[in-house]
């Protein structure tokens, strides 16, 4: 889309608004990019390693920034938090442990499912029937992923698939829970995103004390060369920090529905960055999965704002 086919967002000019969308536009492809990412640096004996690892890198970044404002928080806050984090816990480790067990390309496009269940989901808390074209294009969807997940025929989906099926259930749980958890729909952005991978971060750690969770994560940054540290550092810096900082800079300046629907170009950013750089190959039933996933998708999230708008 150019700039010249994108209204003026607050009455600030075509080409002002695309320098906001810009670093916007950045955060998706830098998600997209993570699939492969993760997948270059983890293995199956190493996903609470690396997540450790991962967000222990940046949390004393967040903690530092945002000390004052954090320390603001009331207990109800804290707990609210603390729950989210342990939502949050449960969406990364099925995330990495899926995309070390399916391609980068699958992980990105079956995890945009998010975008159909959440409004599914919310209809399903509030009793509000969603509309039959949100309905269709989630069928749309669904029909995409059940191509996207086969090789040379029909087979049954891999382990992955499986996995990154069930992250964006778990996504769309962490969604509602924001929005419903009283204590949290006040509280400031960044500490509830530290106290979030704060209690993500503790999560793992448990988690990698335990026997036959796999390496620790001493002994899998010893083993890293400079290809593993340099992904680690794109997963830490510029997934993490970057896009959060990002994401705050950009809702301040542009409006919500405009950067969900730049970061709702994640999903072909995976697919670009999966087959371009990793290599992958999805075959005549997985570009027409993908393409299904992604109009519906698309339509989907379409016809959610719409349904909003006409019961506002």
């Amino acid at each position: 889309m150019s700039a010249a086919a994108v209204p003026a967002v607050g009455g600030v000019s075509p080409r002002r608004a695309w320098v906001t969308d810009l670093p916007v536009l950045a955060v998706a492809v830098v998600w997209g990019a993570s699939y492969l990412a993760a997948k270059g640096i983890t293995t199956t004996h190493t996903v609470v390693a690396v997540l450790v690892l991962r967000f222990a890198i940046v949390l004393p970044v967040l903690v530092a920034v945002g000390w004052r404002k954090l320390r603001a928080l009331t207990g109800a806050q804290w707990r609210g938090a603390g729950v989210l984090g342990l939502v949050l816990s449960g969406i990364f480790l099925l995330e990495t442990y899926g995309v070390v067990h399916t391609s980068a390309t699958n992980a990105g496009l079956i995890i945009s499912l998010t975008m159909i269940f959440t409004p599914l989901a919310e209809a399903a808390v509030t009793r509000v029937r969603p509309s039959a074209g949100f309905v269709a294009a989630a069928g749309l969807s669904v029909a995409g992923v059940v191509l996207l997940t086969q090789g040379g025929g029909f087979t049954s989906p891999s382990a992955g698939d499986l996995l990154m099926l069930l992250a964006a259930l778990a996504r769309t749980v962490h969604v509602l829970a924001m929005a419903r958890i009283k204590a949290v729909r006040d509280a400031d952005s960044l500490s509830l995103t530290t106290v979030q991978l704060g209690g993500a971060v503790a999560v793992f750690a448990v988690l990698a004390a335990l026997p036959g969770t796999g390496a620790s994560p001493w002994s899998t940054a010893a083993g890293f060369g400079a290809r593993e540290w340099a992904g680690l550092v794109f997963l830490s810096v510029f997934c993490t920090l970057f896009a959060f900082f990002v994401q705050m800079w950009s809702l301040r300046r542009t409006s919500p529905s405009r950067v969900s629907l730049l970061l709702g170009t994640e999903p072909l950013w995976a697919a670009a960055v999966g087959i371009s750089l990793g290599g992958e190959h999805l075959g005549v039933l997985g570009v027409a999965g993908a393409v299904l996933v992604l109009a519906g998708t698309a339509w989907g999230r379409r016809a959610a704002s719409e349904g909003v708008r006409v019961r506002s």
